[in-house]
């Protein structure tokens, strides 16, 4: 993991990508393209999860977002350092691990890109 505060960060792992690919390719109506130079699900042109920097996260509504929050390894997602993305959330590595598990807020994520009004 970078230093805080650093610009650098490391491409996550071919096996996360991989894993991101092939599991995101299995929900309906979810797009896949580049980034922050690694892979990003989009529904109606809205970013709804993605990779960076080894870590997996998600897009959220405000209260499930604080539901994440509290599950120990989840964090901000923050692309540049000291600056969090509004409304994502990294998902904890337990979490990321378990297909299971990961499925409902994958899910989460994909239907509340739904209610965001469509992007071009």
């Amino acid at each position: 993991m970078p230093e805080r505060g650093s610009m650098h960060w490391e491409r996550s792992s071919p096996e996360l990508t991989a894993r991101f690919q092939a599991f995101t390719a299995t929900i309906d109506g979810l797009t896949q393209r580049k980034m922050f130079g690694e892979t990003a699900g989009f529904v109606n042109g809205n970013m709804v999860t993605g990779l960076h920097n080894g870590n997996w996260f998600v897009r959220l509504p405000e209260e499930q977002q604080a539901e994440l929050r509290a599950l120990p390894g989840s964090g901000a997602f923050e692309p540049m350092a000291g600056r969090p993305m509004r409304g994502y959330v990294v998902l904890p590595p337990h979490i990321v691990a378990d297909d299971a598990a990961l499925r409902p807020w994958i899910e989460r994520a994909v239907a509340f890109g739904r209610s965001l009004p469509a992007k071009g």
